[in-house]
């Protein structure tokens, strides 16, 4: 459902004021959503759309500034993205600054007429980088003469700049790292200073932004939400009725509010049971929606279909596909009933869709396909059907998690529903690896997860760690239980700390912690002998295992 973009809002989210957007362009790198995030805590909206977008789009958006993202791709490769033909000149007409990172840097020097060649030393991991003295657009005064530590991955480099170019910062190797033309307002650095690696990155990114472009930090989320809701009135005829689909989820919770302080009353809430939800999940939160967020609110029992469509399935990509059509099939036939009901059929579905959900569920740059390369679909981006009957609004869908948190608070959600962990729209069916309706495999691991998260809160734990969850494998291990021989099932635990999901390590629990859980859940589990732990961090992993 595409809203319009006008001088204080891009696709239903408030700019903060005309001509102060940074747009970045996303060439395909594993960190482009961390230029996003970093740009959004300077109180700066930033949006990201796909490098190869045409310059129409581009232009609609009215950008102060343009971001060249890094990738993966060689400038020299057949095929490789670019921005559109007249870039260039319409940054040059309409005085829009642009920032090339890494891969961006390198498009700038290539299409300006320099050259760009295969390094001699390739550049990764932390460098050290040296700024000479003199009065250069990308650094403050407090970064001019000195040495910073940053974060390199790049195995091209410029060897001749575009005419009118300066060297700002070299790598101690002496590889050009950053470069500029204020006349004309490119600028480039080779390395990432979104990540934490580059310990002055944030300051570069201020200075540059607030300093030398003159953008205003006034994006604030209270903005965000008086415009959310000017757009969902707009949206949304006086006469019309909405569908709002609940998980008990922090995502579709602040989503219903949201829609509900717009609308009032011809919202109507439905919690599905797709018999994929936690341990006693359905009385908890059917009960937290009545008692605190006083939401009329459907319950409906689809565990039979879910499940009956799942027999089989192992394939993970597909189990989120049939997920998601069944969802639609549930809100159409809810659609139907309140038309008997009211007279009239409601027409729009909202969804707690996030930044990182539209992310994810995108294609690469370069790769014949657009955007960012597809690491699974989500069940409600990737997985809708084409003939829904129902239009979406999505009204969190360019927000990060801690945005839709900090939304949240302004509508007074409660505490306990805010610092909920995330919970995966497809349920425990992508943690369930294969197929979830063999054996008794939900249930235990219902049993298993329960154990797991009670007891981090009993250890005062809970609110430090981002999203902690168990794991079923579908393999079975030799183990020794009650003096007898068993071949039981194994589970995974996870946990793991992040800012919005989009990279993550795994936490660090005490000795004592782990052997005290997987007693318990050896104990009272019964078919589980072997519990591991998962320690990987994203990347090179994604949080759940499906």
């Amino acid at each position: 459902m595409e809203t319009a973009v006008n001088s204080r809002t891009a696709n239903g989210v408030a700019t903060g004021g005309a001509g102060n957007l940074v747009l970045i362009l996303d060439y395909g790198s594993q960190y482009t959503h961390l230029i996003t995030r970093r740009i959004r805590q300077l109180s700066v909206l930033s949006l990201c759309i796909s490098g190869t977008s045409t310059l129409d789009a581009i232009a609609k958006l009215k950008p102060r500034v343009v971001i060249l993202s890094g990738g993966p791709h060689s400038v020299h490769a057949a095929g490789a993205p670019s921005f559109p033909d007249g870039f260039i000149e319409y940054a040059e007409e309409h005085g829009v600054f642009v920032l090339g990172i890494c891969y961006g840097m390198q498009l700038i020097v290539q299409k300006l007429g320099g050259v760009v060649a295969v390094g001699e030393k390739q550049e990764y991991g932390k460098m050290e980088i040296a700024v000479p003295e003199g009065e250069w657009g990308l650094y403050g005064p407090e970064a001019i003469g000195g040495h910073q530590t940053v974060w390199m991955s790049h195995g091209d480099e410029a060897l001749k700049l575009p005419e009118g170019f300066t060297v700002v910062a070299r790598s101690l190797q002496g590889s050009v790292a950053a470069i500029e033309n204020r006349s004309r307002r490119f600028y480039g650095l080779q390395y990432h200073p979104e990540v934490t690696h580059s310990t002055q990155g944030m300051e570069t990114l201020q200075h540059f932004l607030l300093d030398v472009c003159g953008v205003t930090a006034d994006w604030k989320m209270q903005d965000v939400l008086e415009e959310e809701i000017k757009v969902i009135k707009g949206m949304v005829a006086p006469d019309e009725h909405v569908i709002c689909a609940l998980s008990g989820g922090v995502d579709s919770t602040v989503a219903a509010t949201l829609v509900h302080k717009a609308i009032g009353d011809r919202l109507h809430c439905v919690f599905v049971d797709n018999g994929l939800l936690r341990y006693k999940e359905r009385e908890r939160v059917m009960s937290t929606f009545q008692s605190d967020l006083h939401l009329p609110v459907t319950c409906i029992d689809a565990s039979e279909q879910f499940l009956r469509k799942l027999k089989g399935v192992k394939d993970p990509e597909m189990k989120r596909k049939i997920i998601g059509r069944e969802f639609i099939c549930i809100f159409d036939d809810f659609a139907q009933e309140l038309e008997e009901k009211l007279g009239k059929r409601p027409t729009f579905l909202v969804q707690g869709t996030l930044y990182p959900d539209v992310i994810e569920s995108c294609p690469p740059p370069g790769s014949g396909m657009t955007h960012s390369h597809t690491i699974k679909s989500h069940h409600n981006v990737g997985g809708l059907p084409k003939e829904m009957k129902l239009k979406l609004i999505e009204p969190l869908k360019l927000l990060f998690k801690d945005e839709v948190r900090k939304m949240g608070s302004i509508l007074n959600v409660p505490e306990s529903f805010l610092k909920r962990h995330p919970f995966p729209g497809p349920g425990l069916a992508v943690r369930v690896l294969g197929d979830v309706t063999e054996g008794n495999a939900l249930e235990i691991l219902r049993q298993v997860d329960e154990i797991f998260i009670q007891s981090i809160k009993e250890a005062g734990l809970y609110d430090s760690i981002w999203q902690a969850f168990a794991v079923f494998l579908p393999v079975q291990s030799v183990g020794v239980q009650g003096d007898q021989r068993t071949h039981s099932h194994v589970v995974v635990l996870r946990a793991i700390t992040s800012e919005d999901g989009m990279t993550a390590d795994w936490y660090y629990f005490d000795h004592k912690f782990l052997v005290d859980v997987v007693r318990k859940i050896c104990n009272n589990v019964r078919g589980v002998n072997r519990v591991c732990q998962d320690i990987t961090s994203k990347p090179p992993a994604t949080v759940e295992w499906e």
